[in-house]
């Protein structure tokens, strides 16, 4: 009896080597939920691997120690604001 899954992530790769905190923005983005089963069938929904991703940018911002940290730290507030926003937004109506 074949059984209706969950279709497989994509796996990304890049040719280059990230920093540390590229590659926490990238492992946000591909760790997070990349959608939900309405009536049966799985729906993409984007916005929630997007939000993961700002909010990953958001927390590297804010661990810079420098003269601008309050500008960082503004910076990823939005950031932050820009995620809760993309998460409000049914994905379906």
């Amino acid at each position: 009896m074949a059984t209706m899954g969950r279709p497989l992530k994509p796996t990304m790769t890049t040719p280059t080597q990230l920093s540390q905190a590229a590659q926490s923005v990238m492992d946000a983005f591909g760790d997070a939920s990349d959608g939900e089963y309405v009536e049966g069938v799985w729906v993409v929904n984007e916005r929630t691997m997007l939000a993961a991703a700002l909010r990953a940018a958001a927390d590297q911002m804010s661990s810079h120690h420098s003269k601008s940290y309050l500008y960082s730290l503004a910076d990823g507030l939005k950031l932050l604001a820009i995620a809760a926003e993309l998460e409000e937004v049914p994905l379906y109506d």
